[in-house]
């Protein structure tokens, strides 16, 4: 137990003077020294630390030979606290501040990964997930033969993916709610933005569904339409799954749907030949 107040006690002491010696750099007017300092204390994985120092330095560096390295040390200062959105703010000033330096490319690379990286979960806002597709496009046409152009493609699948669910979780909600209109809409969206999703045959099922549903609460005059829009969404899925465990449903769908519209051609033409004999015997 004494062994183990000394040690601490120990190392109270050191944590004070290094508490002291930082000060002390901040303290410091030398450029040169809190530069080193600030470089130790990187490399040493202090980046908070270092940040503080960097963060002093940048008017005075700004028009030296150490303004590159200053630059980049920083954005990774704040890249390796997770703060991912001043990092790309930084790595993108890096890349704007010296366009012909080699590590350029390495930094627009990291403004869009950071951009990657802050995109949150599919069921929050996805601004950040857009943002990040495009930085990471943008990255692509500028270096199209990069070694990263492979990951950069592997990182915007990741985060489509993630739009398509959310659009997907979106339309099975307006389906549950009864809300069929919307449901069909955004179903017909997802198919056009993403033509090779995963869920593509139980969407197209669904606007099956969504359809015939509409369509038998809508009004009459409306029914003829949204009947006939049923049959078309039928054809579409029938075209392309035949073999679909959902086939047995959607064909029963159709059936009841081209019931309906014979049905209403069927009183349509009554109702044409009593207003004919009406007006032939006037």
């Amino acid at each position: 137990m004494k062994r183990i107040k000394q040690l601490g006690f120990y190392l109270l002491i050191l944590l004070v003077a290094i508490s002291c010696k930082h000060s002390r750099l901040l303290k410091n007017p030398d450029i040169d020294t809190k530069y080193t300092a600030a470089v130790a204390y990187f490399n040493e994985k202090d980046y908070s630390r270092a940040l503080q120092l960097f963060d002093q330095m940048m008017g005075a560096i700004r028009a030296t030979d150490k303004a590159e390295d200053l630059y980049y040390y920083y954005a990774y200062c704040y890249y390796y606290q997770k703060d991912y959105t001043l990092a790309s703010y930084y790595f993108k000033r890096f890349y704007t501040s010296f366009p012909n330096s080699k590590r350029a490319e390495e930094c627009l690379f990291m403004s869009a990964y950071c951009n990657f990286l802050n995109s949150p979960v599919y069921s929050l806002d996805q601004t950040s997930t857009n943002d990040a597709i495009k930085e990471l496009q943008l990255f692509m046409n500028i270096y199209p033969k990069s070694k990263r152009v492979p990951e950069c493609n592997d990182l915007i699948d990741k985060l489509r993916a993630k739009l398509e669910l959310k659009d997907y979780k979106i339309a099975k909600l307006y389906y549950r709610m009864g809300d069929y209109a919307a449901a069909i809409m955004v179903f017909h969206n997802i198919l056009k933005d993403f033509p090779e999703t995963v869920h593509r045959e139980e969407i197209l099922f669904l606007v099956i569904k969504s359809y015939a549903k509409y369509a038998s609460l809508s009004v009459k005059e409306k029914q003829y339409e949204r009947y006939t829009n049923t049959t078309v969404a039928f054809q579409d899925f029938y075209k392309e799954f035949p073999a679909s465990k959902f086939a047995g449903e959607a064909k029963e769908l159709n059936e009841k749907s081209r019931t309906q519209l014979q049905q209403m051609v069927d009183k349509n033409k009554d109702m044409v030949e009593k207003e004919s004999k009406r007006v032939r015997f006037k």
